[in-house]
């Protein structure tokens, strides 16, 4: 029997770099001032300063958090031993790290690229380049699934065969008007966190079943999705991804549950409930062994502790005191990969039903 006598023993947190690397961002929009410098300041990671080609912008988001907004791209490449943060849009990603100092570390803002042509492209130049970089996929370093992934190596809930994503919930899509007209909005820009999140917890899947749509009531390319992912005769893993159900919190979700062969567990990622102000983040574990539920007392959230933990992770990577960097380039190409496929899946024609004979 295996027990949860204290909860809080479930790994939250990375662990910190003993000589943090100065950290330069390139890029001043809404997720660097919402995220990036929050979670820095929180986890104590210097920040040499910030670059975003709109000097006014960068200035402005600089001056807030009292650092430095470089005057040029090359002023910022030349910060000695910095790790340089990628904010900025995916089509620019590869332009940027072709530019870096060879041998640089770099995190790379989701998506790797708009595509995985891109991905592919910024792939080559990290390999070209010996740019040891990461993309962030921050969800698998958000406190709560840290601690399911430690729930699920110390064999909690015995072997993983079912995963369950359902959100059924209002995103306000206004908050982003760049995404208007873009031609991959819901998988490329929300699911790609949870089809990521996946991989890392399950690996790579065989194929996948999926389809994305809009919805009549606003503009935006997708906001609806289903998938199934195969993973064989064993485990199921479906994930329903609804952002229009606009009728009030009281039946809206936003949650994981994973079932193994002797135990289960359940997520709640509040953070898109009530968006941008969110709920509290829950993780419930019932191992085997139980008849009860636990509830594991969280110390933080996805947003912004999961950027300190993946910052934590590739600083450590940098300084040899980590030798895996989670979601490099490597992995995270494997990601874009089953992006794309779930977009060639979801344009591909259903297996066509037969129809009533004729009398």
């Amino acid at each position: 029997m295996i027990e949860i006598s204290d909860p809080s023993s479930l790994r939250q947190w990375w662990p910190k770099p003993s000589a943090p690397k100065p950290i330069v961002i390139f890029g001043a929009g809404s997720i660097v001032g919402d995220a990036h410098l929050p979670a820095y300041r929180k986890g104590g990671f210097p920040v040499a300063g910030l670059y975003d080609p709109n000097r006014d912008k960068a200035e402005a988001l600089a001056q807030q958090w009292g650092i430095k907004a470089f005057a040029s791209r090359d002023e910022a490449f030349a910060v000695e031993g910095a790790i340089f943060d990628l904010a900025t849009p995916p089509a620019v990603h590869a332009e940027i790290l072709s530019q870096l100092p060879r041998g640089s570390h770099a995190l790379i803002q989701k998506p790797m690229g708009s595509d995985l042509a891109q991905a592919t492209d910024i792939l080559k130049v990290c390999r070209e380049r010996d740019i040891r970089a990461a993309v962030n996929f921050q969800l698998r370093f958000a406190p709560m699934m840290l601690a399911l992934h430690d729930a699920v190596k110390k064999g909690y809930l015995g072997e993983i065969v079912d995963f369950d994503a359902w959100l059924a919930l209002a995103t306000p899509w206004g908050l982003w008007p760049f995404l208007k007209g873009l031609p991959r909005i819901e998988i490329a820009m929300h699911s790609i966190h949870y089809l990521d999140f996946v991989r890392g917890l399950l690996g790579n899947p065989k194929g996948v079943h999926a389809k994305t749509i809009g919805h009549p009531n606003h503009e935006v390319a997708q906001t609806r999705t289903a998938a199934i992912l195969d993973y064989g005769d064993k485990v199921r893993c479906v994930l329903s991804i609804n952002h229009d159900h606009d009728f009030g919190r009281k039946f809206q979700a936003c949650e994981f549950r994973i079932s193994g062969t002797e135990g289960a567990a359940y997520v709640k990622l509040g953070v898109n409930l009530d968006y941008p102000r969110g709920e509290p983040d829950e993780l419930w574990i019932r191992p085997r062994g139980t008849q009860d539920w636990v509830q594991v007392a969280l110390e933080g959230a996805w947003f912004p502790d999961a950027f300190i933990n993946r910052m934590a992770n590739l600083q450590r990577f940098a300084t040899g005191e980590d030798r895996e960097l989670i979601g490099s380039v490597e992995d995270a190409w494997q990601t874009m990969a089953l992006v794309e496929a779930a977009y060639q899946s979801s344009a591909a024609p259903a297996m066509p039903i037969a129809q009533l004979p004729e009398a």
